[in-house]
């Protein structure tokens, strides 16, 4: 049973990297900025409303976070004037 399943396993080609030495990789094929074939037309952008809304979901949800971090450096600086003035 087990040599039956060992035989439909097909062993998988290694990969073989060679470093050639150069430390830029060829970009050369590769498609740049915003161009596109006329059969695939570009996103449209959202509107400036959406893109408002967008923006305070962000700041609310980063609001808190943000004001816990400025406290944890608030008490470092304390703590560290403190130790240091003494």
């Amino acid at each position: 049973m087990s040599e039956n399943k060992n035989e439909k396993k097909e062993k998988k080609e290694k990969v073989k990297y060679i470093d050639d030495g150069r430390t830029i990789a060829d970009m050369s094929s590769v498609g740049g900025g915003k161009k596109r074939s006329n059969n695939t037309p570009l996103r449209p952008r959202a509107s400036a409303k959406e893109q408002w809304q967008t923006y305070w979901s962000a700041v609310k949800m980063m609001f808190l976070p943000m004001l816990v971090v400025i406290g944890i450096l608030c008490v470092t600086f304390l703590v560290a004037y403190l130790a240091f003035s003494l």
